[in-house]
């Protein structure tokens, strides 16, 4: 039976009672700005789901380049038309998130950042669950172009001091030698196959029960609610 997040088991011990192990695959990529706005409501999930939820990074290519790319929903075709929309990502999620990149230093493309974070990655999950944090708050803490592969290299820099066992030189051939554009290639055929078409998305998969699959941000009450009633 299904606990509440705060329901405590009824024995001598007091102990609460234990959620169910989560796998939590979530297609995110560093240039979405409503995977920057869903990072608050993330952490609540962490904390208040009493099991383990064991996670893992996809990266989604939001932005292959501008001539590539449409997003007939939002009417967006052109990098000044994505203002508005993280304009409102800021107004919905009350976090400060850089608008004026898309007139001032617009990134051509996030290509090169989740292929950046799929060179961390293939050094640890948690190296590259770092790196991804890191470049998220390079574009929308401090407004820097994470398509420059020098911001991509600060990055890096980044999680080099935070961490000892991160590999810059391991990292800047992964770069240039094609291993992290092979993985994330591998993340690309993944979206597709689950037929990923908005970000965030958690594909949530918990023994003896169906997988679900929750799109968009979701303020942390529903997206635990969806996840506790899947039905």
């Amino acid at each position: 039976m299904e606990k509440t997040i705060n329901q405590a088991c009824n024995t001598s011990a007091g102990r609460q009672g234990k959620d169910e192990d989560l796998n939590i695959v979530y297609f995110t990529d560093p240039l979405c700005c409503w995977s920057w706005a869903m990072n608050r409501q993330l952490a609540q999930l962490k904390t208040a789901w009493n099991g383990t939820i064991h996670w893992r990074y996809c990266m989604g290519g939001l932005l292959p380049a501008w001539n590539k790319y449409i997003d007939s929903l939002n009417c967006i075709s052109r990098p000044a038309q994505m203002g508005p929309v993280w304009m409102q990502a800021s107004q919905i999620s009350g976090l400060p998130i850089p608008h004026k990149i898309w007139v001032d230093n617009p990134p051509a493309s996030s290509y090169p950042a989740c292929i950046a974070v799929k060179c961390a990655m293939l050094q640890s999950p948690a190296l590259g669950e770092l790196y991804f944090h890191y470049v998220q708050e390079a574009i929308m803490v401090h407004s820097l172009n994470i398509a420059q592969y020098e911001v991509l290299q600060q990055v890096a820099e980044q999680v080099a001091a935070a961490m000892a066992s991160f590999d810059l030189v391991r990292f800047y051939d992964d770069m240039k030698n094609g291993n992290g554009l092979e993985a994330f290639r591998k993340d690309i055929q993944e979206v597709k196959y689950r037929s990923i078409q908005r970000f965030p998305a958690l594909l949530i998969q918990r023994a003896g029960q169906q997988s679900i699959l929750i799109t968009g941000y979701k303020p942390a009450d529903l997206l635990i609610s969806i996840i506790k009633n899947p039905g």
